[in-house]
């Protein structure tokens, strides 16, 4: 294989966008992907374009949240004029159940707490039970009310990664698929990348490995702080609609089908599915919306999501050139506008822009001894 300007490790929802972005720039570029083997994180992704509370703990991933789902109409028409491939990207607006009046009141004092922090202002809605019952008739009994915010949406993940992947060859970046990494060194002026298929040289290296980076990346010195959580998912036949936006652990498709379950489990590797979480997943939502008791379960399934520490995306670089990246993100569908956009150009160009990434640096880990 000759040698590519740049290799993106990781064939999920994150190295696609920024595969796509690069490719589409003009670099020369080649993605390698495990394969079906992989964890693949974004098989436990709803699709939500989700910016309800994200950033709780550090304002300035609220503001990359919130602009990048501004983004995301054009970034979703421009896919499809790319690729003839619709997303089904939709702007509804998204809403967090409460079933207890402290669930409510917190999580309300937690959202305006985190506005007034922000630089990007983002609108939410307090609603009661009867103003939430007008806009969702289903809810049960037992829901007290919600919190509504209009900038919240959701896409496809599955049409999201086509088109991403169908964009990148279109503009002339390679895919290589069973090219599991083993290890990455430098050599000479440029990367030298040891696979399942044989070596490959490149200019410079992007690690979105997902979970896969908190072993590769730290072999040219970056730092890739992640671990598995493991989330337990289950879907009903379709069914006609009832769910006009989403809800913070539960969907309905395009098709019909209702998506749910919000568990989060530290199972290390464990990607196995257990009934006492699946019986949990399904009590909580038929609490929300009881028509579910009457729905069949389709299919369930688990997957492994990625975690930093604090939840917050790491973005990191080396200091010498040429450079090397790693992309440790969990929102890959939401950030996926940034990281093909603003991200691969940056990369494309020599280097992210140290303003912009500076609060996702993996240097706010470092505790000084006292």
């Amino acid at each position: 294989m000759r040698a590519s300007e740049f290799v993106v490790i990781g064939g999920g929802t994150v190295g696609a966008a920024v595969s796509y972005g690069l490719a589409k720039a003009g670099a020369a570029v080649t993605l390698l992907d495990e394969g079906d083997i992989a964890f693949r994180a974004a098989r436990g992704n709803f699709g939500n374009v989700w910016v309800l509370g994200k950033g709780a703990t550090e304002p300035a991933y609220a503001d990359l949240s919130r602009r990048t789902a501004d983004d995301w109409k054009d970034f979703a028409a421009m896919l499809e004029a790319d690729t003839g491939i619709d997303v089904h990207y939709r702007r509804p607006g998204g809403c967090f159940i409460c079933l207890t009046e402290t669930e409510l009141m917190q999580r309300a004092t937690m959202l305006e707490e985190l506005n007034r922090k922000a630089s990007v202002k983002s609108r939410v809605e307090v609603l009661s039970r009867e103003e939430i019952a007008k806009r969702l008739p289903a809810v049960g009994p037992d829901v007290v009310g919600a919190i509504y915010s209009p900038h919240d949406g959701s896409a496809n993940p599955l049409y999201l990664l086509r088109a991403l992947m169908t964009a990148l060859i279109k503009f002339g970046g390679r895919y290589r698929s069973h090219s599991c990494v083993r290890s990455v060194k430098r050599e000479g002026g440029c990367f030298r990348i040891d696979t399942d298929g044989g070596p490959v040289h490149c200019g410079s290296v992007v690690f979105c490995g997902g979970l896969g980076n908190a072993k590769l990346a730290p072999q040219l010195g970056l730092s890739a702080p992640v671990r598995p959580v493991r989330g337990q998912i289950l879907v009903t036949e379709k069914v006609k609609p009832f769910l006009p936006f989403g809800v913070s652990f539960i969907r309905q498709t395009d098709e019909g089908g209702c998506l749910f379950g919000e568990s989060s489990e530290e199972a290390g590797f464990d990607d196995a599915t257990t009934l006492p979480v699946l019986r949990d997943n399904a009590r909580r939502a038929v609490t929300v919306f009881p028509l579910l008791r009457d729905l069949r379960v389709v299919r369930s399934w688990s997957a492994l999501r990625i975690m930093t520490p604090d939840g917050v995306p790491v973005y990191d670089q080396t200091a010498e050139t040429p450079r090397a990246y790693a992309l440790s993100v969990h929102s890959g569908v939401t950030l996926a506008p940034f990281h093909a956009g603003a991200m691969a150009r940056a990369i494309r160009d020599g280097g992210l822009d140290l303003n912009l990434v500076a609060p996702f640096s993996p240097k706010r880990f470092d505790v000084q001894a006292a």
